[in-house]
């Protein structure tokens, strides 16, 4: 049996990091279609507090830290707190996720035990994925996990390495879960966006990389395009589990890849990659010997 069709009308979500961005306009889409929304995030933004607060009871905020198991394991019990003892999750949306962040980067390596952004990018989904089939199994209901992934999960830049480490990881992971749509009813997919105009990039602490990765928002996805596709690889059968979906601006994959491996491109890309990884080449220059 595989999930197929799968409206969200009448279902129930959870969405970690719907409290902006992508995974905020997924929200209101969810809302939209009659489906209730358990928001799990550290915080809601101005917006997403008025889109909850107007929801009429169909959305309700959490705090949730999804670098801590404990916050994740605890979304099912929220679930039957909100919207009644007999609620349980149908879709499953794991949207947060950082950026490369000074406290959490390859380049800084300011960290002590381990690296924090793979906690939240790639961890938290796996778990959640766990959460997610533990729960619905346990009611013999079909679900569906969505992840958010990246098209960084797809290529590969220097600037940027553990963030494309983490969206390899779950790239994997998603391809791995295919079975799972056959075998337990459960669905799981992911989303492959590339650069979109969210809080990642349009926050004030986000402006040193404006620059460095020639950031221009005419040139980005919005995140209503997102949370459209997104919605579609929820809802409709022709994507099953396992599915990668991929939406961007610009060059097609293939070559974009390409590009990046050989640094033989237009002279554009060649200006780009020259922008991008200058920081990068002044720390390792830093480290050699002197003369």
């Amino acid at each position: 049996m595989v999930v197929g069709d799968f409206s969200l009308k009448g279902k129930i979500a959870v969405v970690t990091g719907g409290g902006s961005g992508i995974n905020l306009e997924f929200v209101r889409l969810a809302l939209q279609s009659d489906c209730r929304v358990l928001v799990a995030d550290l915080r809601l933004t101005r917006d997403a507090e008025k889109l909850v607060s107007n929801s009429g009871g169909k959305a309700a905020f959490t705090p949730c830290d999804v670098s801590k198991w404990s916050d994740l394991e605890s979304l099912p019990a929220r679930v039957s707190k909100v919207f009644g003892n007999d609620a349980i999750a149908d879709v499953w949306v794991a949207g947060a996720g950082v950026f490369e962040p000074p406290w959490s980067a390859f380049l800084e390596d300011t960290e002590t035990e381990n690296y924090k952004q793979l906690r939240i990018n790639v961890d938290h989904p796996i778990k959640l994925t766990r959460i997610a089939m533990k729960t619905s199994i346990a009611a013999n209901k079909p679900a569906v996990v969505l992840i958010v992934a990246s098209m960084a999960g797809i290529l590969g830049v220097y600037a940027s390495p553990i963030y494309c480490a983490s969206k390899h990881a779950v790239v994997g992971f998603t391809k791995s879960m295919s079975q799972a749509d056959i075998d337990e009813n459960i669905k799981i997919v992911a989303i492959c966006p590339g650069l979109v105009t969210t809080p990642l990039w349009t926050r004030e602490e986000a402006k040193p990389q404006w620059e460095q990765f020639s950031f221009v928002a005419d040139d980005c996805l919005t995140p209503q395009e997102v949370a459209v596709a997104m919605v579609s690889l929820v809802e409709d059968s022709k994507y099953k589990g396992g599915t990668l979906l991929s939406i961007a601006k610009g060059l097609p994959v293939a070559e974009l890849e390409h590009m990046e491996a050989t640094a033989q491109g237009p002279w554009s890309v060649k200006t780009w990659m020259d922008t991008c990884y200058q920081p990068i080449r002044a720390v390792w220059n830093n480290l050699r010997p002197k003369a």
